[in-house]
């Protein structure tokens, strides 16, 4: 019994972080400002952004750490698998569906995380450019999206490893107002 309530506390806090997770990337500023395509494809793109900035925010913690982000990460595709069957995708659409979903999530992290690595924000502009534009954004927004990812990792950097476990965290607000300058200037 006693098992049963630390695992309910978990799933609380696994799931409030994940909600999270979700409530930022819905943010109508995203797709007003930021100029994310409003489609289930720009959607899921925001679901990766934040859920990246959590899941590096993590990267290197202890055990408890990395089962968390793990946890997290399954409830993310289970999600993902139970959106496409309430669509009435069938077995065997869905799984393709999600595999294709979990290799574009691992390509698009690797990319961002190895952009953060190298403090190349025009490795990050072309990776924002290519899997959440389509190659059609507009330069400033995607400028602003990079510059936001800098922000949030920031911004989670901040909060303790405790904090995030319980479920307690927040992102940054995304800035109103886009920044003009050019991402490939290596500046924040």
């Amino acid at each position: 019994m006693i098992f049963g309530l630390f695992r309910r506390r978990e799933d609380i806090s696994i799931r409030a972080t994940y909600e999270r997770i979700v409530a930022q990337a819905r943010l109508p500023v995203f797709y007003e400002r930021y100029g994310i395509p409003d489609t289930s494809e720009g959607r899921f793109e925001m679901i990766v952004l934040h859920a990246f900035c959590v899941f590096h925010r993590l990267r290197g913690e202890d055990k408890a750490g990395r089962k968390f982000a793990q946890a997290v990460f399954d409830l993310f595709f289970l999600d993902m698998d139970q959106s496409l069957r309430e669509l009435g995708i069938g077995d065997e659409g869905v799984r393709r569906r999600v595999r294709k979903m979990v290799e574009s999530f691992y390509g698009r992290t690797t990319s961002y995380a190895k952009a953060l690595e190298n403090s190349d924000n025009t490795a990050l502009f072309d990776a924002f450019a290519r899997n959440i534009y389509a190659d059609s954004g507009e330069r400033v927004a995607i400028n602003g999206l990079v510059h936001y990812m800098l922000d949030a990792v920031e911004g989670l950097a901040a909060l303790s490893t405790k904090e995030i476990l319980k479920g307690d965290l927040n992102f940054v607000a995304p800035r109103a107002e886009l920044i003009r300058e050019d991402a490939s200037d290596g500046q924040q």
